[in-house]
């Protein structure tokens, strides 16, 4: 009895292994590139907002340019943060056409800026990471100047 287990579990197990090596996991699927698919340029990846006082304007614009043979179609934009909002085109961009995606920073917020906004699209690259950074400055303050002339009281 026992050898009749042990038969029928070293057939599973090299029916397991055969199987194994005869079928194409998607790991190991040779994946195909379409030598026309759309490319994504960026004329700058990174945006320095330098050093700007706190409420200032925190829009900003990424240029880019479709240099594929096909439309670029970005199905979505996200921001590391929701202090980060993009804003892309929904529209298909044509090959050799220029857009932009604008991104708001909330400028409320003190200190240093260093986020991240995510593309995805159907370019070659379907992720592209597109970066701000800067500071953000409390508002300059002028000192009240004291009248002259005005008298001391006591």
């Amino acid at each position: 009895m026992k050898k009749v287990i042990l038969t029928f579990g070293l057939l599973a197990v090299i029916a397991v292994g055969v199987n194994a090596q005869t079928s194409a996991t998607p790991a190991t699927a040779i994946k195909v590139q379409n030598p026309n698919a759309p490319t994504i340029t960026f004329v700058s990846e990174v945006v320095d907002y330098g050093t700007i006082e706190q409420g200032a304007d925190g829009v900003r614009e990424f240029k880019f340019t479709n240099n594929g043979k096909e439309p670029l179609i970005i199905s979505n934009a996200r921001g590391s943060c929701g202090c980060t909002v993009p804003t892309w085109p929904k529209e298909p961009i044509k090959p050799g056409e220029s857009s932009v995606i604008k991104v708001k920073y909330d400028t409320k917020r003190l200190g240093a800026i260093n986020k991240s906004v995510t593309i995805t699209s159907n370019a070659v690259t379907a992720t592209k990471v597109i970066r701000i950074k800067g500071k953000i400055i409390a508002p300059q303050t002028s000192p009240v100047k004291e009248a002259a002339g005005t008298p001391v009281a006591n």
